[in-house]
């Protein structure tokens, strides 16, 4: 499904819209350039979620961890090689500890990704700077 986002606000609703149809256990795979929102929805994923603290992008410190009824786990893997250090940082602790991840950079670790995982794709509007297109793949509720 695709959406039209104006703002971060719209683009972190939708991460909340999101939020209420996954299950604990689910991988969000985001793809998506420097500065297109992901962050910004995972703070909406996080509000969702009924997860506690201040969502900042994990980029030096590869993974935060949101506490909350359900927890959020943030990982970005721009600065991962490879799948194989994902794993080195306990990935499969990770989903087995019955959260969401949310993952940015999935297209680096592509292999360690579930089958069922949810894909999020952002991208610019062409004909509007501030606006982005987001797709979601594999949850069929929103």
């Amino acid at each position: 499904m695709e959406y039209l986002s104006h703002s971060a606000a719209e683009t972190e609703d939708l991460g909340a819209r999101l939020a209420a149809v996954l299950s604990p256990g689910v991988v969000v795979a985001y793809t998506g350039g420097l500065g297109m929102g992901k962050t910004a929805f995972t703070r909406g994923l996080a509000r969702g979620l009924g997860c506690r603290g201040r969502v900042t992008s994990p980029t030096f410190t590869i993974v935060n961890e949101y506490d909350g009824p359900t927890p959020l786990f943030h990982f970005d893997m721009y600065r991962l090689p490879d799948a194989d250090a994902l794993f080195d940082i306990g990935w499969e602790d990770y989903l087995d500890r019955g959260g969401i991840c949310a993952v940015e950079w999935s297209e680096q670790v592509a292999e360690a990704l579930p089958p069922d995982a949810v894909h999020v794709s952002i991208a610019r509007c062409p004909d509007h700077e501030n606006w982005r297109s987001i797709t979601i793949e594999g949850a069929d509720a929103l």
